[in-house]
């Protein structure tokens, strides 16, 4: 919910209340309910309302405890709300909202920002101490919201999406290539840095103060994923009904809204099951179904449409099915949009999660969603058999980096920027980005299968996780609905931490032939893997048909390697290879050629690549040119 700005000017001057209302309305979109500003001398905060809980002007931002000691704006929910303000009234604290907002305020009063680290929930948050004069920033365990900040020394500006940050006079666009190098090497960033030049986004589960006094911004990093302190003596029954408790009180948990909720219907298992839960709280649950106009569809890809499954589900759960189904000249009239509100681009194709969230918008303004379940209990386990047999911590990470550069290899990087951009940008940089995502956890071995297995979680948890939560978002924000999470819930998420692998995986010891999940060649075959989230699976027995849990693992994705080549050729073409392309100043044209030709006409799959590429060119056009969308 909502979407929170600010700039606080270290040097003291003065924020005017004009330029803070410029950088708010570039969010507008996030909250359409309301707006509030507080503005002090040398420090502005901006709030623009998504309402969800306590829809009246007592649930408005910015909000200040009762002592005026605290003024905070705030964009996210926190579950466990009801029961810290039952701590804090027992304390003597006051409350005159319905708002889990007022219990942050009151929670800075009576713990200080260590309160932050004891919310279960999604946020981002900017808390200014009016005593002290101390900005702090801080974000969820799980980076679900986001938050980006701008500091040059004299200035700091923050927000929920860049494109507020950048509405700031003193703020010059420019590309960081370091973070256009990782993006091509990972169809992601993996650092915190992104291709705004100077902006930051604010890691999960990390804590900022700055004050007048402050030359640099240091991170305080207060949780982490630990999947090494697993309980090896727990069965697998055990494991089975511990993980059906917590979800179905995660599901429960995340129902609390005054407006309706609902949720998106994939076909899959996650999905289903949060569907199964939340139909107990709603009479006719709304569910939305994404599909695909799949008559000039071949190959593997005929498959990927799940509207069957989905309908089969919501019949069995009496929810009200909505569905959206795209073809392929939906890409065209969708990119620049969804580009311009994704704005620091990650992970792959996005197109349909702007098209279903505008669906769902038309109905809901809360939609359940079923990510996190495949990075927490091993949905993946084709990525996990790579790399189970390593020998040692070296040869993990040598086989595990290959594996992710989902785009260009290394060795490409020449060939694929141009002389200007490959002149000024470091080749190994991507490898060093990659292996401390490891060694910022000092508690990860790398001696058996278990533990690489386990490390490959942890690094997906923190890495490919984060960019689906920023799509979600950003995404779902876009047309004013507030998308949450069950998977991520504090408990759920602990608990799943101590599941040992043997019960996520089937078949841990099974030799896996060698998959590109990326670039697939003709001689390649592609493998269905049904052993993942095993415990999982035998948890949501009780709440989804049985052809639904035991259907093999596929993944959603659009039919994009069989549009690209047919319906979507042309616009491929007229997009990237001629003379009017922005992105040839810092990607070679005679790289985006081969790729392009390569897909078309010699059926080498670069789907992924070609996404990434015409990303990359409508950012260029928006950011850079200023073209308007």
């Amino acid at each position: 919910m909502c979407g929170i700005v600010g700039v606080f000017n270290l040097n003291k001057e003065t924020v005017y209340r004009d330029q803070l209302k410029t950088m708010a309305s570039q969010i507008a979109h996030r909250g359409p309910d309301g707006h509030g500003f507080f503005v002090k001398d040398n420090i502005g905060l901006a709030h623009k309302r998504l309402a969800i809980l306590d829809t009246s002007d007592n649930g408005a931002q910015p909000m200040s405890s009762k002592s005026q000691k605290w003024t905070i704006v705030f964009n996210g929910c926190i579950y466990n709300f009801s029961e810290l303000k039952q701590e804090l009234k027992a304390k003597g604290h006051t409350f005159v909202s319905e708002t889990d907002t007022e219990v942050i305020c009151e929670g800075l009063e009576a713990y200080g920002t260590t309160f932050f680290e004891r919310l279960n929930g999604m946020f981002a948050i900017a808390a200014w101490n009016n005593e002290t004069e101390e900005l702090f920033l801080s974000r969820d365990r799980f980076g679900i919201k986001p938050l980006y900040y701008w500091f040059n020394g004299e200035t700091l500006c923050f927000s929920s999406e860049i494109k507020a940050i950048i509405k700031h006079p003193d703020y010059k666009i420019d590309v960081d290539l370091g973070a256009l190098n990782e993006y091509f090497s990972f169809q992601n960033v993996f650092s915190f840095n992104t291709l705004f030049k100077g902006v930051t986004m604010l890691p999960p589960a990390n804590t900022v103060k700055i004050d007048s006094s402050t030359t640099f911004v240091e991170h305080d990093s207060w949780w982490d994923y630990d999947f090494t302190q697993t309980d090896e003596d727990m069965s697998f029954d055990d494991a089975k009904d511990e993980t059906k408790r917590l979800f179905k009180q995660a599901v429960t948990r995340q129902m609390i809204a005054d407006v309706p909720v609902g949720a998106y219907l994939s076909g899959g298992m996650d999905s289903g099951s949060i569907t199964a839960v939340a139909s107990e709280h709603v009479d006719r649950l709304s569910t939305f179904t994404c599909g695909f106009d799949m008559s000039e569809v071949t190959g593997r890809e005929a498959n990927f449409d799940e509207r069957r499954d989905a309908e089969l589900m919501a019949n069995h759960f009496k929810t009200e099915q909505f569905e959206q189904v795209m073809n392929a000249g939906d890409i065209r009239w969708s990119l620049p949009k969804l580009v311009y509100h994704l704005e620091d681009l990650r992970v792959g194709m996005s197109y349909p999660n702007y098209y279903i969230s505008r669906l769902a918008s038309k109905f809901v303004k809360v939609c359940l969603q079923g990510t996190g379940g495949d990075e927490l209990f091993g949905g993946y386990p084709w990525r996990y058999y790579k790399v189970f047999d390593s020998l040692n911590k070296e040869d993990f990470f040598d086989q595990y980096y290959e594996f992710w550069q989902r785009l260009v290899p290394d060795a490409e990087k020449e060939a694929l920027f141009t002389k200007e951009v490959f002149d000024n940008i470091d080749v190994d940089e991507p490898r060093r980005v990659f292996e401390r995502v490891f060694t910022f956890n000092d508690k990860l071995k790398y001696d058996t299968p278990e533990q690489h297995i386990n490390n490959s979680l942890y690094f997906e948890i923190k890495t490919f996780l984060p960019g689906l939560f920023l799509v979600g978002d950003k995404l779902a924000m876009a047309h004013g609905l507030e998308e949450r999470f069950p998977f991520m819930d504090n408990d759920l998420v602990d608990f799943a931490m101590k599941v040992p692998v043997k019960h996520k995986l089937g078949n841990l010891e099974k030799e896996i032939q060698d998959i590109d999940e990326n670039i697939e060649k003709k001689k390649k075959v592609y493998r269905e893997f049904d052993d993942g989230k095993n415990v999982l699976r035998k948890a949501m027995s009780d709440f989804i048909p049985d052809e639904i849990i035991n259907r093999k693992k596929q993944g959603f994705s659009a039919p994009d390697e069989s549009w690209y080549r047919g319906e979507n050729a042309a616009y491929v073409k007229e997009l990237l290879l001629n003379d009017n392309t922005v992105s040839t100043k810092y990607i070679s044209k005679e790289y985006i050629h081969k790729i392009v030709n390569e897909h078309i006409d010699e059926h080498i799959n670069h789907r992924l690549l070609i996404w990434s590429f015409m990303n990359f060119e409508w950012w260029c056009r928006i950011f850079i040119n200023g073209e308007k969308v």
